[in-house]
């Protein structure tokens, strides 16, 4: 954490304000030490932001180690050599521009304008820079981008019972009396929920729950840790509510009034009791019987539900169940109680411009961000019906590290008939695959807009220093291509404080010039709304306990996975990738304290703290195989292998293994990363990837067989 200093000069240092642009999903609102030289110093969280209150991750207190590495890119390269190698020479930025083109033209020519694929991801959450490659997407035609890797599951679950995406302040967590911390590692990924619950112990005493798979940084802070196997979360929600209408702790003047299908869940869950729930989820009845109790007994309950606990292949049915408890025992009438997992929905932000979405054509297919692998392969059915993609043209992501099926996605980006170019701030694993790779700016280098899943405030990042070398942000290189490939939007001719302003202004949010002054501006609804007492977001008005998984308000190019097979209440579906006596093991994927997906794993002071890439392993389970500490093991499955150092941890139920990701691909043997091992098969209801829903096997590795 690093703690806040307030607005000014700091021997010589400008302290100017400006926005995270990682995904945590903070968005954290920040203070940057703008250094005479023009480099970028020491950066603080703002005090005066109710919800980041001063306090942020430490990998984004040094973002100076990011900025200014020496290995980050700052001119326009053109490869050289063979695909994979770091083989490149420096051109000229016309040269680049003009090659792309050239490129993107080829397909289109040859294949249709679907044959290009614009991809793009969450390597910033600034709108215009992240989005506007979507401008040019619908301007030309090309193939629409499915965003499905991280959210799906997730959404698609809390929606199926709220109707929207939006939930209890999370600054309430601070006048919580439990405060239920249920799939994320806060301390790890948001630290600023653990802010807020700290001081929720402090000044009122509440308890603090923990629900995770293995004994996190943020489990160690929880007075009732609960530590389940990975993809049981909905047999604990169960149960849960089971005891609540079994010792009278149901609201049931609050389900009558604000749900459906009440009277069909309470005799649903008749058995779903501790005892079913112990023999899914590894928890004694016991623990389970005193978390539904201090459950029942606190109404000011909050619920914080991460994305962890979704990442599996019943991750939606998990994300339902957790959110009907709060429903059954009422907590949503209380300030400090109820459920928060995003508020998405609340900004109402028309992207029209940023994004084009004056020139979509619905009848030009979307492909899955996830499927990757199997789309540059030629897979018939996730390319639609449609041509194959010839081209590519990434921005904000590195699929070739974090995409799921990791073989499929090398073997595709090794054709030789596909054109690639990349954006970038580094010469990632995807960028060595590229035929053209371009600088890309970082977030003080360039202005834009930001809201966030995490907290309520839209926030402007001003440009606050010149980029090094020949950088240019993602805007410009969008402008310049649509110039060279005809492409027509206003937008285009736009710049992004342009942009911003038109986006407000039309949103009725103010204009650019009052957000500037204001630095953020708070948009949380009011009690009642944001407490869903006005009635939940489906027409009727109420949380649906039995939703319709065909119809969950979430858009998506169709229905995804074994959908018409999800259970009609809250159950555990046993659709996960259970052990096997031949794949005894369940593999989770866990995010990493000092690396953001494969953000930061190139700072020296992220892979000095992360060391080199391992894996947790009960002791009893190592000594079984006879694996030490400090062994290497081979991990594999159907899909690949991946050699990985043997760290023995407590902290994890027997059979299960956690690998905290993402190293470089080049950390480990043989160059395999910890996603050849996790599958890219469509997450029931609208899609996404199950990365914490592994089934594997383990090897010792002989130290013979290890190279020097």
């Amino acid at each position: 954490m690093t703690s806040h200093v307030s607005p000014g000069a700091v021997s010589g240092r400008a302290l100017r304000p400006s926005v995270c642009p990682h995904d945590c999903p903070s968005t954290c609102a920040l203070e940057v030490e703008v250094l005479e030289d023009g480099r970028i110093g020491r950066v603080r969280g703002a005090a005066d932001n109710s919800y980041t209150a001063g306090v942020i991750c430490a990998k984004v207190a040094r973002y100076a180690e990011r900025a200014h590495h020496p290995d980050r890119l700052l001119s326009p390269l053109r490869r050289t050599g063979p695909k994979g190698s770091t083989q490149f020479t420096p051109i000229s930025w016309d040269e680049a521009l003009d090659r792309i083109a050239q490129g993107l033209t080829a397909a289109e020519r040859d294949f249709g304008a679907q044959s290009v694929w614009p991809y793009f991801y969450a390597g910033t959450m600034g709108l215009v820079m992240r989005d506007g490659i979507n401008r040019l997407t619908h301007a030309k035609g090309y193939s629409r981008f499915f965003s499905s890797i991280c959210v799906n599951p997730a959404w698609s679950g809390y929606m199926a019972g709220t109707g929207r995406l939006a939930g209890a302040d999370p600054r309430e967590i601070g006048r919580s009396d439990l405060v239920v911390i249920w799939g994320t590692n806060a301390v790890a990924t948001q630290v600023n929920v653990m802010t807020h619950a700290i001081r929720a112990r402090k000044e009122r005493g509440a308890k603090i729950a923990v629900v995770d798979v293995y004994r996190t940084a943020t489990m160690e802070q929880a007075d009732l840790p609960l530590l389940l196997r990975p993809g049981t979360d909905g047999a604990l929600a169960c149960a849960v509510m089971h005891i609540l209408f079994r010792d009278g702790r149901a609201d049931r003047t609050y389900l009558e009034r604000y749900a459906r299908d009440a009277q069909a869940l309470e005799a649903h869950l008749k058995t779903r009791d501790p005892a079913w729930a112990a023999a899914i989820t590894g928890l004694s009845v016991e623990e389970i019987e005193a978390f539904a109790a201090l459950v029942g007994a606190t109404p000011r309950a909050y619920f914080r539900i991460g994305y962890g606990l979704s990442r599996s292949r019943n991750g939606a049915v998990n994300m339902h169940a957790i959110a009907s408890i709060p429903v059954v025992s009422g907590a949503w009438q209380h300030e400090g109680g109820g459920a928060f997992h995003s508020n998405t929905g609340i900004y109402r932000l028309k992207k029209t411009l940023i994004e084009g979405l004056d020139r979509l054509d619905p009848a030009v297919r979307q492909l899955d961000q996830s499927r990757i692998g199997a789309i540059l392969n030629g897979d018939p059915e996730v390319l639609s019906g449609g041509p194959p993609v010839k081209a590519l043209l990434i921005q904000n992501t590195n699929p070739m590290s974090v995409a799921p099926e990791q073989e499929r996605v090398k073997r595709g980006f090794a054709r030789d008939d596909l054109f690639v170019a990349v954006h970038e701030h580094f010469l990632t694993e995807t960028a060595r695959q590229a035929d053209i790779v371009l600088p890309a700016t970082m977030f003080t280098e360039h202005d834009d807009l930001y809201q966030s899943g995490g907290h309520q405030h839209i926030l402007l990042g001003p440009k606050l220093v010149e980029p090094p070398g020949e950088c240019r942000s993602n805007h410009d290189v969008i402008a310049a291509l649509a110039a060279r490939l005809d492409a027509e939007h206003p937008g285009f001719a736009m710049t992004p404080r342009e942009i911003i302003d038109w986006t407000l202004r039309e949103s009725g949010r103010g204009d650019l010039d009052g957000l500037e002054a204001a630095r953020f501006l708070d948009v949380q609804p009011d009690f009642e709304t944001a407490h869903y007492l006005k009635g939940f977001g489906h027409r009727d008005g109420r949380f649906h306990l039995k939703p319709d998984w065909t119809k969950v308000p979430f858009p998506a190019p169709g229905r995804f996975g074994p959908y018409d097979q999800m259970p009609e209440l809250p159950d555990h579906w046993a659709v996960i990738e259970e052990a096997t006596p031949e794949h005894p093991f369940r593999l989770v994927t866990a995010p990493a304290r000092n690396f953001l997906n494969s953000t930061f794993n190139q700072t020296p002071t992220s892979q000095k703290r992360e060391g080199g890439p391992s894996l947790l392993i009960h002791p009893e389970d190592a000594a079984t195989l006879e694996i030490a500490q400090g062994d290497r093991v081979e991990v594999s499955n159907p899909r690949g292998c991946v050699e990985l150092e043997a760290r023995l941890f407590d902290g994890l139920r027997r059979g299960v293994v956690v690998a905290e990701q993402i190293h470089p691909n080049g950390a480990h043997a043989g160059g395999r990363g910890i996603n050849t091992l996790t599958g890219a098969d469509p997450v029931a209801p609208v899609g996404g990837a199950a990365f914490h829903d592994n089934r594997v096997r383990l090897r010792k590795i002989a130290a013979e067989a290890i190279p020097a």
